[in-house]
């Protein structure tokens, strides 16, 4: 079993930005990628320097493609199961293609997202319910749009989006706002609906509990974050809570808790998009670099 200088667990925007840096120093890098991008449902990424309006799988396509041209890279199509090990004697477990090791590991693994429990949101995330203002406002051309509360950052949501059209917060059982922070919304221009949500239907239409209808040109909503695998739990690294909920504690270089262990994208930063995921994996795999030229730094 031939050893890589770098594993990296997840293929997406994060991993494959860390994993160009690496072969461009000709490090001998594994991506093990399960295939499953967080934005997959959406149909147009935005925000990202020359590829405003693109097609996300095909920025995923393209990057893959030019990845692929330098001989030091390795993917394999699979899911990481289970990684253990030490600095420089690292092994991850895949559930079809063996074991492999490496020097260093870098998780790339990207998020879950909890949606709130509300009949016929799921089917819509990523069309025309979306969590980021800076990647889908623009779109909607200042219409009707929703924002369905689910945790406290909510509100910080709900005060953000009146730049991109008339807002109505959604309040759903989910928050209690107090005189200040009513006031606070109100003078922002937003419509308060304190009414529970029964289901969406069509684009983005709210039926109330009521049975009023709410049409929304779209909705956005704070999903609580978790990592997508326990592979980090199981090396023991530290996790830290934010206000959408968990992920990777890292240094500035990049690095787990866990000596070795280097961790990227959405799973180790907050807020999420795909510029933030490139910019941050880039400087992880320029740190990972690092500690390989100079095995005691880091």
């Amino acid at each position: 079993m031939s050893t890589h200088d770098v594993i990296i667990v997840g293929g997406s925007y994060a991993g494959m930005a860390a994993a160009l840096q690496l072969v461009r120093a000709r490090r001998r890098v594994l991506i093990i990628d399960a295939g499953k991008r967080r934005n997959q449902a959406a149909a147009d990424s935005h925000g990202f320097l020359s590829q405003d309006g693109a097609d996300p799988a095909e920025i995923a396509r393209t990057a893959r493609q030019q990845l692929q041209a330098y001989p030091t890279l390795t993917w394999v199509e699979d899911v990481a199961l289970d990684a253990s090990g030490t600095r420089d004697a690292f092994s991850v477990a895949t559930a079809a293609s063996g074991t492999f090791s490496a020097r260093r590991l870098l998780l790339a693994t990207g998020v879950s997202d909890e949606l709130p429990s509300i009949d016929g949101i799921g089917e819509r995330w990523g069309k025309s319910v979306f969590h980021c203002p800076y990647c889908h406002s623009y779109e909607l051309d200042q219409g009707e749009i929703g924002v369905i509360a689910a945790v406290p950052m909510s509100i910080h949501q709900a005060q953000l989006l009146p730049e991109w059209g008339n807002v109505t917060f959604l309040l759903n059982e989910a928050l209690e706002l107090d005189a200040a922070a009513r006031e606070e919304l109100v003078a922002r221009g937003l419509r308060i609906e304190a009414t529970p949500i029964a289901r969406i239907e069509g684009h983005a239409d709210v039926v109330l509990a009521d049975g009023r209808q709410l049409s929304f040109a779209g909705l956005f909503t704070a999903s609580l974050n978790a990592p997508s695998t326990p592979i980090a739990q199981t090396l023991g690294c530290a996790l830290m809570e934010t206000p959408l909920g968990t992920q990777l504690q890292t240094s500035e270089a990049k690095e787990t808790s866990v000596a070795g262990v280097f961790a990227c994208g959405d799973v180790a930063r907050m807020p999420h998009s795909v510029s933030l995921a490139v910019a941050d994996g880039a400087w992880a795999g320029a740190q990972i670099h690092r500690t390989l030229v100079w095995p005691t730094a880091g």
